[in-house]
């Protein structure tokens, strides 16, 4: 009887030794879409801001601004971040950057 238990523990002790093991060994996850974040410039007082790239909506841009659109619900409870810029051409670099770091979050 007292063999018995002795097996039932060690077994049970090396069964979880191993799973410890093998938990240590699981691949490491870049990030998470749920919590995605981008900076952004800095706000005229100098704060430094990031965005959730999880639940931006849309963006926007036009010669003179990137506009990005995150976090809405129901009744206008969104929020906007925009972006001076001084072409077309910064908003598809910051698009890009955006791009990268979201891929980076799967």
């Amino acid at each position: 009887m007292i063999r018995h238990a002795a097996l039932t523990l060690l077994s049970t002790a090396a069964f979880t030794l191993i799973g410890a093991r093998a938990a240590c060994a699981q691949p490491v996850i870049p990030g998470s879409t749920a919590f995605c974040l981008y900076e952004i410039p800095v706000d005229e007082a100098g704060k430094r801001r990031w965005i959730n790239l999880g639940i931006v909506q849309y963006v926007e841009a036009t010669r003179t601004e990137l506009k990005i659109s995150y976090g809405g619900g129901g009744f206008g409870s969104g929020h906007d971040v925009k972006i001076a810029i001084a072409s077309m051409e910064d908003a598809a670099v910051i698009l890009e950057k955006m791009r990268r770091v979201a891929a980076a979050c799967r």
